[in-house]
Order: structure tokens, then C-alpha cells, then sequence
């Protein structure tokens, strides 16, 4: 780790502390050379592969952008939309994977969003699903209103 004041190229850890969510380390450094110290801040680095075959890294950013466009007009403030971009993520590490489809970040999309907003749920699912008829959302209201109607207790 080059020093930010000297640019030497050693320096020495002091501390480290985890962050509060565990996804990240801060580490406390002091160059060998000039004696300053400063912090910084690692983090795992994870992978989105793409399906032309490119791999970039993952962008929570990306995530409530995409969503934010679905949710257009619809009652959901940023606050929401931050939640709901940190619960992915969350969702996505917690599978320990490096390397992740982007058709399973859109996966993971689905269920929170759901939550959230059922009409931004349908928006954003017609685009990532690829609804071609009205038929396609006739299915998916279906599922949705199965999945809201109260289970029946039984004899």
C-alpha cells in the first residue's frame, strides 16, 4: 500500500477493524517511511457475469437505478429503494460466490420488489421476464393475488 503523503510503497498495519455490516475492513496504517498514518478501507470484490460473456464488478448504484425505473410514479421513496438495494446485495453475498449471473441479481430483485410494490413488482418483471401478451401479465396478477389470498385453516 503506497503512502497518500509520501508515496512510498510500505507501510505498516496498526490496526483492523471489521466494518458493522462484515463486508468490509477497515485497516489503520502508518508508512515506514515519513511516519503518517492513514486508513483504509478493503473490500471483497464481486463479480457480475454478464450474458455476452463480460464480467464487471457488482453495483448496488445499478440496482436501485433499475428499480427506481420501475417504480416511476409509484409510492416509494428513496429510503425504499435504498433498503431494498442493500437487502440484495446482502442476499448475493451471503451466498459466498465471487462470481454472480446477472440473471440471478435479477432474480434476487424479484422478491424484495414484490414486497415493496406489486406494480413496480409487474414493471420490472415484464421487462426481466420478457412479457410478450397480455396473457403473461394476467399469469403473473394470478400468482400475485394467490400469494395474498388468506390459506384456507381446514376442517
Amino acid at each position: 500500500m503506497h503512502c497518500p503523503f509520501c508515496r512510498h510503497p510500505d507501510s505498516r498495519v496498526i490496526d483492523s477493524r471489521a466494518s458493522d455490516d462484515g463486508t468490509a475492513i477497515r485497516r489503520r496504517r502508518q508508512c515506514q517511511a515519513c511516519g503518517r498514518r492513514f486508513s483504509t478501507q478493503e473490500t471483497v470484490l464481486m463479480m457480475v457475469a454478464k450474458r455476452s460473456g463480460v464480467t464487471e464488478p457488482f453495483s448496488r448504484d445499478k440496482i436501485i437505478a433499475g428499480v427506481r425505473r420501475a417504480c416511476q410514479g409509484r409510492p416509494v421513496g428513496e429510503d425504499d429503494l435504498a433498503m431494498l438495494g442493500q437487502r440484495v446485495e446482502a442476499d448475493l453475498r451471503s451466498r459466498g460466490s465471487a462470481e454472480i449471473p446477472a440473471h440471478d441479481i435479477g432474480l434476487a430483485i424479484l422478491g424484495p420488489l414484490r414486497e415493496l410494490d406489486e406494480v413496480a413488482y409487474l414493471m420490472f418483471a415484464s421487462v426481466y421476464r420478457g412479457f410478450e401478451s397480455l396473457a403473461d401479465f394476467e399469469n403473473e396478477i394470478q400468482v400475485l393475488r394467490a400469494g395474498r389470498e388468506p390459506q384456507d385453516a381446514g376442517p
